[in-house]
C-alpha cells in the first residue's frame, strides 16, 4: 500500500470506496507525517490527534454500515486558524487572542463536517491575516518545505495551511483570500489553490479582515480535489447575505472538456516589468503548451495597469480592518505583530469620503473590466512576481500580492497551478484568472493543464528527506 499521506483527495475518495484502506489509515499517516515534519515545519498552531482518529473510526463505520456520506466522507483535512470551530481555540494568528475560545462554528467548517471530513487541526496564519509574506513574529512563521537550509516566504496569509499540504501533512487545507492570501501561499508551496467569488463560500464564523473582500477558498494538490471541496462548501448561508447573490456551480460536467476553442489571454507586455526571469519563463512555456493544446492565446487591453487596481484593496483592507481591531493596533502594551500593527493603524488615515469613493470606483472598474475580457475565456498571469525568497530578507513594507490583489478588487475567481521548478529547486505558478462565478472555466483550464505535466506531483525536498 502507499504512503497515503502522498495521495490527493480524490484519489483517497476512491481508495475508501473500493475499500482498499481505511479512514483511519489515512489518519494515522498523516498524523505520522506531522510527527515528523512539524518540530520543523511549524505549520499547526493545534493539532487535533485524538479526535481525528476517533472520527475517523466513526467514518469507517459509518461506510460499514452503508451509512457513507459522500466521496469526502472520512477524509482529513486542516482549517486556517481564522475558521472558528465551536470550544476550539481561534487565534487569527495573533498573541494578543491566544485564549480566545470559539463560541460557534464557522459555516464552512460545518459544511465539511456535515460531509465527514475529518479536521486534524488548525494551520498558522499571518497576524489578522494582514501580510502576503506568511511572517509571524510572536506566534511563528512556517517553514517553507522547498528548500531545507534556508527559511523562506511560505506565503501568506494562509501560510500554515500551504505548507502543510506541500508538505503531505494534510491532503487539504481551507484559507482565506482577500488580496491573494490563498494564491500566494499555493505558489509558493508548490500547491493548488483557488480564489473563490465573493458570495460563493459562506464568510460567516471565519475571523475577518475586510467583510467587502474576504473568500474563503480550498489548497490541494490537484485541481479536482478544490472542485471537489468547492462542491461541500458553496452555497447560500443567511448569516452571510453574500452567497444569497450567486447560485451553487457544479464544475464538475465542465472539469474534462479540456482547452481546445477557448481564447485565453495573455499578460499585456506593459505588465511584465518587476517579474522574475525564472517566473516568466515557467509562465511563457505554460502559454506555449496550452496553445498546443488547442488554446487560442491572445492579447488583452487592459482598462487600468494591474497595480492601479491592486493599490486600492489596500485602502479598502486599511479602512475595514481598522474598524474592527483598531483599538488593539493602538494599545502599544498589546504583543501586536510589529509588521501588522502599522498596516492596521494606515486605517485611521483613511476618510470616509476616501473609502467610499473607492468603493464607487470599484463599480466602474469592475465594469470596464468585463466589457475589455469580452470574448476572453480566462486571463493567464504569473502568480507572483518571484519565487520565495528567505524571510531574513524580507522588507515588511512592501507586499508581494501584486499579481493577486487586483483579482480582489475586481471580485473575480482565480486558480493558482504549479507551472514549474526555478533552476535552484522552487516552485513558481500559473494564475488562472476568471468571470467573477465562473470557478468552472477556472478549474476547467486548470485540469486540462494539470493533464499536460506534472508539476502538481513534485515533492518537496524535506518531504522526501
Amino acid at each position: 500500500m502507499p504512503d497515503l499521506s502522498d495521495l490527493p483527495v480524490h484519489a483517497l475518495s476512491a481508495g475508501l470506496a473500493e475499500r482498499r484502506f481505511s479512514s483511519r489509515d489515512i489518519v494515522d499517516a498523516c498524523l505520522a507525517r506531522i510527527a515528523a515534519l512539524e518540530p520543523r515545519l511549524q505549520a499547526f498552531v493545534a493539532v487535533y490527534g485524538d479526535e481525528a482518529r476517533l472520527a475517523a473510526e466513526a467514518a469507517d463505520k459509518a461506510r460499514q454500515s452503508g451509512h457513507g456520506l459522500g466521496p469526502l466522507h472520512g477524509i482529513p483535512i486542516a482549517l486556517k486558524d481564522l475558521v472558528e470551530l465551536e470550544g476550539r481555540i481561534a487565534t487569527g494568528g495573533s498573541a494578543v487572542w491566544r485564549d480566545r475560545v470559539a463560541t460557534r462554528s464557522a459555516t464552512l467548517a460545518r459544511k465539511l463536517i456535515g460531509a465527514g471530513m475529518v479536521v486534524l487541526g488548525k494551520t498558522h496564519t499571518v497576524e489578522f491575516a494582514y501580510g502576503g509574506w506568511g511572517t509571524n513574529q510572536h506566534l511563528g512563521t512556517p517553514w517553507n518545505p522547498w528548500d531545507a537550509n534556508t527559511h523562506r516566504t511560505p506565503g501568506g496569509s494562509s501560510s500554515g495551511s500551504g505548507v502543510a499540504v506541500a508538505a503531505r501533512m494534510t491532503p487539504c487545507a481551507i484559507g482565506t483570500d482577500t488580496g491573494g492570501s490563498v494564491r500566494m501561499p499555493a505558489s509558493w508551496c508548490g500547491i493548488t489553490g483557488l480564489k473563490t467569488t465573493i458570495g460563493r463560500i459562506s464568510t460567516h464564523g471565519v475571523l475577518p479582515l475586510s467583510g467587502t473582500l474576504d473568500t474563503p477558498g480550498p489548497m490541494a494538490r490537484s485541481v479536482e480535489d478544490c472542485a471537489m471541496l468547492l462542491l461541500a462548501m458553496q452555497g447560500a448561508d443567511p448569516a452571510d447575505p453574500h452567497t444569497l447573490v450567486l447560485r451553487d456551480s457544479d464544475p464538475t460536467p465542465l472539469l474534462r472538456l479540456g482547452v481546445k476553442g477557448l481564447r485565453l489571454a495573455r499578460l499585456p507586455e506593459t505588465e511584465r516589468a518587476g517579474v522574475d526571469a525564472d517566473i516568466l519563463a515557467a509562465y511563457d512555456q505554460s502559454l506555449r503548451i496550452l496553445a498546443g493544446m488547442g488554446a487560442e492565446i491572445v492579447d488583452l487591453t487592459l482598462p487600468a495597469t494591474l497595480r492601479e487596481f491592486g493599490n486600492r484593496v489596500g485602502q479598502i483592507i486599511s479602512a475595514e480592518v481598522y474598524a474592527l481591531i483598531g483599538d488593539i493596533a493602538d494599545n502599544n502594551s498589546l504583543p501586536v505583530d510589529e509588521a501588522v500593527r502599522p498596516r492596521v493603524r494606515a486605517g485611521a488615515a483613511i476618510s470616509a469620503a476616501t473609502y467610499l469613493r473607492t468603493l464607487a470606483e470599484r463599480e466602474q472598474m469592475k465594469e470596464n473590466f468585463r466589457a475589455a475580457m469580452t470574448g476572453i475565456d480566462a486571463l493567464l498571469t504569473p502568480t507572483s512576481l518571484t519565487p520565495a525568497i528567505p524571510v531574513a530578507s524580507v522588507d515588511q513594507n512592501s507586499s508581494p500580492a501584486f499579481s493577486t490583489r487586483w483579482v480582489n478588487f475586481l471580485d473575480l475567481c482565480a486558480l493558482a497551478v504549479p507551472n514549474g521548478l526555478t533552476p535552484d529547486g522552487l516552485p513558481t505558478s500559473l494564475q488562472i484568472v476568471c468571470a467573477g462565478g465562473d470557478e468552472a472555466m477556472a478549474l476547467r483550464i486548470g485540469w486540462a493543464w494539470e493533464q499536460a505535466t506534472d508539476w502538481h506531483k513534485q515533492v518537496p525536498p524535506m518531504v522526501r528527506q
